[in-house]
């Protein structure tokens, strides 16, 4: 019976990742992003003019991966990518005005899909959730 069980649970959490990516995805899509880029902006929301090498320590992403990303937000008119004033061989990405604009719109997303993913889902049942998420999280790390 474990073994059902145990089967159970990954093949829920893999739905349940597959459909909450497809369906953010597709939100996304409205404000011509992707998956990642949300990810992306939200550092520079923090506070931009950062290097892309900042980007993959705290995105946790490799360099290609970063400059594709950056190139395509930049080819849509969300960041710009500037010389360091002190370092010329340094690249600093900032936001745009559009860039900046983006904000509340994903956060308005991000939230929308975290309220349907815990809809009908008890506050104690949250913190139950929760713990055993992070757990499962750091079994894997």
């Amino acid at each position: 019976m474990t073994d059902k069980v145990d089967c159970d649970i990954r093949q829920s959490v893999d739905r349940i990742s597959s459909q909450m990516r497809r369906d953010y995805g597709e939100s996304l899509r409205e404000l011509n992003l992707y998956v990642g880029q949300d990810n992306l902006l939200a550092r520079l929301w923090q506070g931009d003019g950062i290097m892309q090498m900042q980007l993959c320590e705290h995105l946790n992403c490799e360099p290609p991966t970063i400059t594709n990303m950056v190139k395509s937000l930049e080819q849509n008119g969300f960041i710009t990518r500037k010389r360091d004033e002190r370092d010329a061989r340094v690249m600093r990405i900032f936001l745009t005005d559009t860039g900046k604009d983006l904000e509340k719109p994903v956060e308005l997303r991000w939230k929308r899909q975290q309220e349907k993913l815990l809809h009908s889902i008890l506050p104690e049942e949250r913190l139950l959730l929760r713990r055993i998420l992070k757990q499962m999280e750091s079994n894997l790390l």
